[in-house]
């Protein structure tokens, strides 16, 4: 089975789809309930399931990392000083409240929300092809 689809995605799935990349919870659960209920996932709806949880994970891991190495590095007295200077610029608010970090997270899940509103499938280098390849079967 290769990763092809034939038919367009119903209003759902693409509401589904585009709500995970949200709030990831909201397509897990929409998993678990389909695989209590013994139904199978159209593969539209299972890459960006997939593909939201992944991205989830890779961020909580890459924040949860940063912040360790923050927090060891921030022991040494000129590099506290860097760093402080460094976090402070990139989280302080410029554009409608939204800091640099977070104004390019939104744009990104934006641009996942999009693509999965209007029926295709976003790519994100990398994580994509692991998901398409993992669904391959």
């Amino acid at each position: 089975m290769s990763y092809v689809r034939n038919t367009s995605p119903s209003v759902l799935e693409r509401l589904v789809a585009a709500g995970s990349y949200i709030m990831p919870l909201i397509g897990l659960a929409f998993f678990i309930i389909a695989y209590l209920a013994k139904r199978d996932l159209r593969l539209f709806l299972k890459y960006h399931i997939f593909q939201s949880i992944f991205i989830a994970f890779a961020l909580w891991l890459i924040i949860s990392g940063l912040g360790f190495a923050m927090n060891l590095l921030s022991y040494i007295p000129i590099l506290r000083n860097i760093l402080g200077m460094i976090t402070f610029l990139l989280n302080t608010p410029i554009f409608l409240g939204f800091s640099i970090v977070t104004l390019i997270y939104t744009l990104f899940v934006l641009y996942l929300v999009v693509s999965s509103i209007c029926g295709k499938d976003s790519y994100v280098p990398w994580v994509s092809e692991i998901i398409k390849e993992n669904l391959r079967g």
